[in-house]
């Protein structure tokens, strides 16, 4: 008998646990849903001198959020999420400065970016010869 109660005890906790979750506040309105649909698009950026990500040990990082509205720790945001957006999202097809000058100092910065970008998944990663140069290829590097 002893064993029986232990076993109705336990079944009952067990009942409660997973079952209460679904009573009360989660029974409750879904979520307010924005009004458009979008593909996500949520990118962690990091910094780090060196030849390749491989070696170099990430200094800084930010975070960029585009969809449904430009936010994260990136200093500038919305600048960054228009840029991506005339690029299409491909990194490589965003340019240097044309009034950029930089020295031909040679201190290598690699830049990765990872996340998603309008629902696809994206893994990218850059060396550039020096953190001017890096900066001249507009908002997105320039953290």
């Amino acid at each position: 008998m002893r064993n029986t109660a232990r076993w109705a005890a336990t079944l009952g906790l067990t009942a409660t646990a997973v079952c209460g979750p679904l009573s009360g506040a989660a029974l409750a309105e879904p979520a307010a849903v924005p009004s458009g649909l979008y593909a996500p698009s949520a990118l962690v950026l990091t910094l780090g001198h060196g030849e390749s990500a491989a070696t170099a040990t990430p200094e800084r990082a930010v975070t960029l959020t585009c969809a449904p509205t430009p936010s994260g720790t990136h200093p500038a945001a919305s600048p960054a999420c228009a840029e991506l957006r005339s690029a299409g999202g491909d990194f490589d097809a965003l340019g240097a400065g044309s009034d950029a000058v930089c020295t031909r100092e040679y201190a290598p910065v690699v830049v990765t970016v990872d996340g998603v970008w309008r629902g696809k998944r994206v893994s990218y990663e850059r060396t550039f010869s020096n953190e001017c140069v890096k900066n001249s290829y507009g908002t997105v590097f320039a953290f």
